[in-house]
């Protein structure tokens, strides 16, 4: 082998016994398969597998188990932002002709995105009162295809009844979303409250240290896996296992903050 080759072929090295607290950044773009049938068939390695660095690397997979346990979920995808995780919650499932019910206390940038996209694309956005499941029932119809929630609301801080909401959403056939930012899933659950999907901006008290912006999205059935997946997917949308890493170091790191927003809350 030339000294050419041997800068870009990385040896193989024994990590036998090699056991850290930490989680390792893994980087990566391209993934090697061993031959050209195994790239051929990289779909059939399905959503824990690997295939391209878009898709996930050991350190986000870590941060996305982490997550799925907190929420008691089935599966958590990682974003950029808060934010992005409440519009890939909303996109794979809805076409222009639907509807969506929002929360009126809502994070401001949610209200925007609904009434500048959501609407540009023919989907039909209105609100309702975050404490008064009889708004909603006036409010839902066969359009509807998802019920956002906001458990505290965004600055007014309105607790809402999501067991109820759950329950009237569901018997019109539309998915729950609740953005969980304000709670954490230390102190509320929404995916066991009846919610579909929960959001988390995981830029806030998840990381803890103010120097990263990341978000996640976490399902309670496996059947929403294909549809945000590829949306994920179309669009090109992923996240650095470096910032991965930095929200896995404040999420373990921290016990005095989690106390004391516990404590708090």
């Amino acid at each position: 082998m030339k000294d050419l080759t041997r800068c870009v072929v990385t040896p193989n090295v024994n990590a036998e016994g090699f056991a850290t607290f930490g989680v390792g950044v893994h980087r990566a773009s391209t993934i090697v398969f061993d031959t050209a049938e195994d790239y051929a068939n990289r779909g059939q390695r399905g959503p824990d597998g690997y295939s391209y660095g878009l898709y996930g690397t050991p350190t986000t997979r870590t941060l996305e188990a982490k997550l799925t346990a907190l929420e008691n979920g089935a599966r958590t995808f990682l974003v950029p932002s808060g934010q992005a995780a409440n519009a890939i919650a909303m996109l794979p499932f809805l076409k222009a002709g639907d509807g969506i019910l929002i929360a009126d206390s809502v994070y401001p940038p949610v209200r925007d995105f609904a009434n500048t996209e959501l609407a540009r694309f023919g989907i039909e956005v209105a609100y309702y009162d975050p404490v008064d499941p009889s708004d909603l029932v006036a409010k839902i119809n066969a359009r509807t295809k998802i019920v956002w929630c906001e458990s505290p609301g965004s600055t007014t801080m309105e607790v809402q009844d999501l067991p109820i909401i759950a329950d009237i959403a569901h018997r019109h056939g539309a998915l729950v979303g609740c953005d969980n930012t304000w709670a954490t899933p230390l102190n509320y659950k929404p995916l066991t409250l009846g919610a579909d999907i929960v959001t988390e901006g995981l830029t806030k008290y998840i990381s803890g240290h103010s120097d990263v912006l990341l978000g996640s999205l976490t399902i309670r059935d496996e059947q929403l896996t294909a549809p945000i997946r590829s949306t994920l997917g179309r669009i090109g949308i992923c996240v650095s296992p470096d910032d991965a890493s930095l929200v896995l170091r404040g999420l373990g790191s921290g016990p005095n903050k989690w106390v004391s927003l516990r404590t708090a809350t």
